[in-house]
């Protein structure tokens, strides 16, 4: 993908940037932010329809929503465009006034309209995070009717249950709810197609700062939104190069040539503790990262196999050399600082007990199988890891390289044998893991909403009844007691394998101020720091 834009100063800047040798480049430019991370799994720039980690970066810097959530404190909300809202008393009625005087990067006003339009057009264009907001009954049928323009100033959604308002308010804080200028987009709709086949390389929100340029797997390049109604961006612009190898991050970092690198290895962390033009911050993320088997596999979709593949993980020294510094072992759906989220690690590696429980299968010598993997660290490294000891139980694994977007779309079908992938959370609430992990209420090749339960063909009625109860249980004792027994069920008959929760970890030049990465995708917040 290759959008036209404008020739600003800032593709000017990113243009020069690209065309120098790595050797020759000078320090970066005072008023520009650059970063170096793994950007290969960017494949569209629509919030209705993104849905990748990198994005949802994109996103929370450059689109506005009603509300958001207080980095520092997950469980408070804080009004971003939104001046107040109200519930009613039942539980259905959500009512949001609007700060006025708003604007969108384009100058054009934004109003309840163009609320009202952002959600609507976002489940009637039903892409992968639609389910977030079609879960409270919207449909391309009714959505005109329940989210309502009431003035200017104020919209009104009506729900259909009365769920949770915690959860109902928390998933309007994910990216699907981000709002778009209705103008614009409807200026380039085509044949009614609510501007998607445009949105998917452009950009027409009002956030801090605004796409200039993305050039897929090479870079991202943002700039300062003068007509954002908040705190203005700090720096002119940020820039994003796409830079896979961790040695290649920390070699720009310590020449200078980039002022933060987001993929270094535990041992490129280690080796630049002691140079001082360099610091590094950390965070807990609500990631984590598993395998999943498919259960249109015969052979994965055994019980006794779902439960071996768990016993051929080498927890113990992926958490000490792989994840250093970066990731802790985890081993349930619900990362920790979610309600309700696991500390349980029942399993450790034990090749013995794989071979017992392969044997009750039928399986006593083993079979053949294949993983998709996306090639970065430490990934690859985890995916060659389990290689290693699953071939000690006579499981014989390809191993399918491919790049973020490629091994995404493979998944997403439900092609694959074997996946090793991330999953962040979309919004500061259990259900968003529990509606993805353990939430499968239709498993027929066209269904409405594709979880991860899904995309791997595990039908669990059972549980999809347990996840819907615990979203409209509002006292939280219960509610987290919900999802501690759901968790034990996922442990033990799941095909998922749940390796470790995230801590981001970033690397910067001393003369960066105010970097904090947030608990999720889209909290990152680049137009707040400075240098």
């Amino acid at each position: 993908m290759r959008p036209v834009f404008v020739r600003t100063a800032a593709a000017l800047v990113v243009a020069t940037a690209f065309a120098l040798p790595v050797n020759l480049l000078a320090a970066t430019p005072k008023d520009t932010l650059v970063v170096a991370w793994a950007i290969d799994d960017i494949i569209t720039m629509d919030p209705a329809e993104s849905f990748e980690i990198s994005a949802g970066e994109i996103m929370g810097n450059s689109y506005d929503r009603l509300i958001r959530y207080d980095v520092n404190d997950p469980s408070k909300l804080i009004g971003d465009i939104a001046k107040s809202w109200t519930v009613s008393p039942d539980d259905k009625t959500y009512t949001f006034v609007l700060k006025p005087g708003l604007k969108f990067a384009s100058g054009n006003p934004l109003t309840a309209e163009d609320v009202a339009y952002s959600l609507q057009r976002a489940v009637i264009l039903d892409k992968t995070p639609a389910f977030i907001l079609t879960q409270f009954g919207f449909t391309k049928d009714n959505v005109k009717n329940q989210i309502r323009v009431v003035d200017p100033l104020t919209v009104v959604l009506l729900i259909d249950k009365p769920y949770a308002p915690t959860f109902v308010l928390n998933c309007l804080t994910a990216n699907v709810a981000a709002i778009v200028d209705r103008k614009l987009v409807q200026a380039n709709e085509k044949n009614g197609d609510w501007g998607y086949g445009w949105l998917k390389t452009n950009y027409a929100g009002s956030g801090p700062l605004k796409l200039r340029e993305w050039r897929a797997n090479e870079i991202v390049a943002l700039e300062r939104n003068d007509n954002h109604y908040g705190a203005k961006s700090k720096l002119a612009r940020v820039i994003y190069r796409h830079v896979k190898e961790a040695a290649t991050q920390r070699l720009l970092l310590e020449k200078g040539d980039i002022d933060i690198a987001r993929n270094l290895s535990p041992t490129d962390l280690d080796a630049m503790s002691t140079n001082k033009d360099i610091k590094t911050t950390a965070t807990p993320k609500g990631t984590v990262i598993y395998i999943s088997l498919n259960q249109k596999n015969a052979n994965l979709a055994k019980p006794e196999v779902r439960e071996a593949m768990k016993w051929l993980i080498d927890y113990d020294a992926i958490g000490k050399t792989l994840i250093k510094n970066i990731g802790v072992v985890h081993q349930n759906f619900l990362p920790v600082g979610l309600l309700g989220a696991s500390t349980e690690k029942p399993y450790k590696l034990d090749v013995n007990k794989a071979k017992e429980l392969l044997a009750k299968a039928g399986l006593p010598n083993g079979f053949k199988v294949s993983i998709d993997m996306r090639t970065t660290q430490p990934v690859q490294g985890i995916t060659e890891n389990f290689q290693q000891t699953a071939k000690r139980a006579g499981i014989d694994i390809e191993i399918i390289p491919g790049d973020g977007k490629q091994t995404l779309t493979k998944y997403r079908a439900r092609q694959h044998d074997m996946y090793i992938g991330s999953w962040g959370a979309d919004y500061w609430d259990p259900h968003t893991n529990a509606d993805t992990f353990a939430r499968n209420p239709d498993n027929s090749d066209a269904p409405k909403s594709k979880p991860l339960a899904w995309r791997n063909a595990w039908e669990i009625p059972e549980l999809t009844k347990q996840a819907d109860a615990a979203a409209l249980e509002r006292d939280g004792k219960k509610r987290k007691e919900s999802y501690e027994k759901m968790q034990a069920d996922f442990r033990k008959n799941s095909p998922f394998v749940m390796i470790y929760q995230q801590t981001e970890v970033a690397a910067f030049r001393s003369n960066v101020k105010d970097l904090k990465l947030g608990p999720t995708s889209d909290s990152t917040y680049m137009f707040k720091v400075a240098k």
